[in-house]
């Protein structure tokens, strides 16, 4: 388990100090996706390589499994370091050595002996599905071979930790789709906890149990996927979900709409998974007699459930009408927002 305990991390520049991390609190439990999510300048990837120790903070205490390993001296860090593993957004792979030769580089550090680097390496580069591509160079391989050479390598020494910092944003979205089932596999298969940095949504949607959404250093929110998606409460977080489905700043896409459905009024409504299987919209319709239509509609899948957001236009009615309909809508559970 990964305890992060009010760390804080400044660094002291000529044009003043950068508060990169402020009091940050995070459990990252053992065998899950956990993922850290936020703009450019949020000091998400300060905090991944304070996780490692690769950067001090300017205080608080970092727990691995319940040690304190800010604590530790050079030897026992560069020890507890081989126990995890990172993977970097451009590969950092040596151009002179081949797929094979990359990935058996930490198991040289670590003094193993050849042929156990081999055949470790062998194994590796078959979980990563790189077979029949031992004998290339970085420069002969695509960019989503590239950093299945880094997964693999920082595979080699067994760590029970995988630090992904940004490892998907060089990728086009065919490769992170394929890089992102791989990681899953991992974790699956081995059972390694995963630590997401990234500033792509789509990436925690996918494979992160829980998040973290950072911004100006700060963990702003954090929780399950599902929950996050369904009920977002900071305007960050609200920023990053409807970016997956619009593309466009909240404030303009309502305005836009408000433009487009000048009557009545427009409701976004959330279904979980177990209420998007029933015919709550048609029911509602039939029990009003206010005209309803649907303006736009999406579908969202996490890593262990999925939800449906509908935005409809209600029009013919007093106010006391519009506040009937919602009150239908939350009585069969849905999640109601007048736009």
């Amino acid at each position: 388990m990964i305890e992060l305990k009010h760390i804080q991390k400044v660094f002291h520049t000529p044009k003043g100090d950068i508060h990169a991390c402020q009091d940050v609190n995070l459990t990252i439990q053992n065998g899950e996706i956990f993922g850290v999510i936020g703009y450019s300048g949020a000091g998400k990837s300060t905090l991944v390589r304070i996780i490692n120790q690769l950067e001090k903070q300017t205080s608080g205490e970092v727990f691995i499994d319940g040690e304190d390993i800010s604590l530790y001296n050079a030897k026992d860090l560069r020890k507890k370091r081989t126990e995890m593993g990172m993977i970097f957004q451009h590969f950092n792979l040596l151009w002179s050595r081949t797929v094979q030769k990359n990935i058996e580089l930490p198991l040289e550090i670590a003094g193993v002996e050849k042929s156990k680097r081999v055949q470790k390496a062998k194994e590796l580069i078959e979980l990563v599905g790189l077979q029949g591509r031992e004998n290339a160079y970085p420069s002969e391989l695509s960019g989503g071979q590239k950093q299945r050479v880094g997964i693999a390598r920082a595979l080699a020494n067994d760590p029970s930790i995988l630090l992904c910092d940004e490892a998907t944003s060089a990728l086009d979205p065919d490769t992170t789709e394929q890089i992102l089932d791989l990681l899953k596999d991992i974790n699956q298969k081995l059972g390694i906890t995963i630590v997401m940095i990234t500033h792509q949504m789509e990436v925690v949607q996918k494979i992160c149990h829980r998040i973290a959404v950072m911004s100006e250093g700060k963990v702003v929110e954090t929780g399950r996927v599902k929950d996050i998606f369904e009920h977002p409460h900071h305007h960050i977080t609200k920023r990053f979900v409807r970016d997956i489905s619009s593309k466009i700043d909240d404030d303009k896409q309502n305005e836009n709409l408000k433009q487009i459905y000048p009557d009545g009024i427009l409701l976004r409504l959330t279904f979980d998974e177990d209420i998007s299987r029933q015919p709550i919209v048609s029911r509602v319709i039939k029990e009003t007699k206010l005209d309803l239509s649907i303006v736009s509609g999406n579908l969202t899948n996490t890593i262990d459930s999925s939800f449906g957001v509908l935005i409809v236009n209600v029009i013919g009615g007093t106010q006391q009408d519009y506040e009937d309909v919602i009150q239908k809508f939350k009585d069969y559970q849905v999640i109601v927002e007048v736009i």
